[in-house]
């Protein structure tokens, strides 16, 4: 038997795993990992072989696959973000700052159904730079608290700020770790997620999807005429909100300095994350189980899981099995763009619904690229589509995300459990009608 196949066996077994016990997805990932840089040192040159020399070791050597993994396979730019931008996150949602905006919005509407669906609005707009879970925590108090004032079902507004995050996360670089990954692999600065090669990007898409599920939700809640006021609270401290949007506006700049995702956006981003931890500590005057606290309850699970993966896909990649998976899809496809990006936007849908998308789009990142080659297109519509198909795919099921989760947790604590029937009533029709517009502006823009 061809070793490709075993790295293979072991790389499904480790999905299969993953997705019956997903609360245990870590040790599944990282055992998967240890395996197979394992098999390389026992077979050396025969799992990883990229031809390139990492941290002075020759590919030959039995040590070579522990140096490129640390070198090469696990992304710590990708990383390096992710933990700054949480830890940012973590603040912005300690200092009241999205409770007093959410206010302004209830306030200044004409009726409860509107402020809804603004509030609604407001919740993938900060998921575009805070995590999804922690957007849906801070924005579930004011959506009970208007439905109970109301004496309404509480269902519709949970499920929709647990997908309108999901739906937004996907609009920059710092929303969501695909967005990080598909980046990181295609060389796009932040600023190419809103206009690449003189087209619009990725944003805009994600956008028409927002405005779609926008006036999804408006008709669950039209018929709410009358106004409503939620318990308001002050604010702690703009300081998270500042360093929020020098994360952002850095982010940008560095954009023009630097040719695609380099280290220098990890640094940055993490260099504002400990800054942040410092005036939390000295200016908040936090004793050390607090800090602690702020500090484990980031989520460190994706960090871990993420550095599994990285290994798994390399082992992948570098054994040939991506090229062979492009291959069939071509041939599946006759050639035929159109059919190849409704066919990479729909397996990515189905997947992303019940899957993780986190190791999908990893996988399948290069697939998507090399069909595009095979086509004689440019990988951007292809790439595109995997990426809205495996971030929007999330919201059709209650597991297909995190936020979803935490949305149901939410609602069974309050009286309002939801079976799995009950959400799909809600999410299947704004999945498909999201991704329908967001493909389709795709599709008109880069076919």
């Amino acid at each position: 038997m061809e070793l490709k196949w075993i790295i293979l066996a072991i790389a499904l077994l480790m999905y299969l795993f993953v997705i019956i016990f997903q609360d245990k997805k870590v040790w599944f990932t990282t055992a998967a990992a240890v395996i197979l840089i394992a098999l390389g040192m026992f077979c050396p040159g025969a799992v990883f072989k990229n031809g390139q020399v990492a941290l002075n070791v020759a590919e030959s050597s039995v040590w070579f696959p522990l140096a490129h993994t640390f070198a090469e396979l696990i992304n710590w730019n990708v990383l390096m973000i992710y933990v700054g931008a949480m830890t940012i996150a973590a603040l912005f949602l300690y200092s009241k700052v999205p409770a007093l905006i959410a206010d302004a919005i209830v306030g200044s509407c004409r009726s409860t159904g509107v402020a809804v669906v603004m509030i609604l609005a407001l919740t993938g707009f900060i998921s575009i730079f805070v995590e999804n879970v922690a957007t849906v925590l801070v924005m579930a108090p004011i959506a009970m608290s208007i439905s109970k004032k109301l004496k309404i079902n509480p269902v519709p507004f949970m499920i929709g700020l647990a997908v309108m995050s999901n739906l937004e996360g996907t609009a920059t670089l710092v929303g969501d770790p695909p967005s990080m990954i598909f980046a990181s692999y295609s060389g796009y600065t932040f600023n190419d997620f809103f206009i690449h090669q003189g087209k619009i990007s990725i944003f805009f898409f994600i956008q028409a999807g927002l405005l779609v599920g926008c006036l999804f939700f408006y008709c669950f809640f039209a018929k709410y005429k009358d106004k409503s006021e939620v318990e308001k609270e002050p604010v702690i401290s703009w300081i998270p909100f500042i360093l929020l949007l020098a994360m952002i506006f850095g982010l940008a700049v560095i954009s023009f300095f630097s040719d695609g995702l380099t280290y220098m956006s990890g640094c940055y981003v993490m260099a504002l994350g400990i800054l942040g931890l410092l005036w939390y500590i000295f200016s908040q005057k936090k004793n050390g189980q607090e800090v602690k606290e702020l500090v484990f309850g980031l989520d460190w699970e994706t960090i871990f899981f993420l550095m599994g993966i990285f290994v798994v896909v390399g082992a992948i990649s570098e054994a040939g099995l991506l090229q062979n998976l492009a291959d069939f899809m071509a041939r599946a496809t006759k050639g035929n763009v159109f059919a190849g990006f409704v066919l990479i936007l729909l397996v990515s849908i189905l997947i992303s619904g019940f899957v993780d998308n986190v190791p999908y789009i990893i996988v399948m990142l290069p697939v998507a690229g090399n069909i595009a080659e095979q086509m004689n297109i440019k990988p951007e519509l292809f790439m595109f589509a995997l990426l809205i198909g495996s971030c929007l795919g999330g919201n059709l099921t209650p597991y297909g995300a995190s936020a979803n989760v935490v949305a149901m947790g939410i609602l069974k604590d309050e009286g309002h459990p939801v079976n799995f029937g009950g959400f799909l009533k809600i999410a299947a029709p704004f999945t498909l009608l999201t991704t329908a517009a967001a493909a389709a502006l795709l599709w008109v823009v880069w076919a």
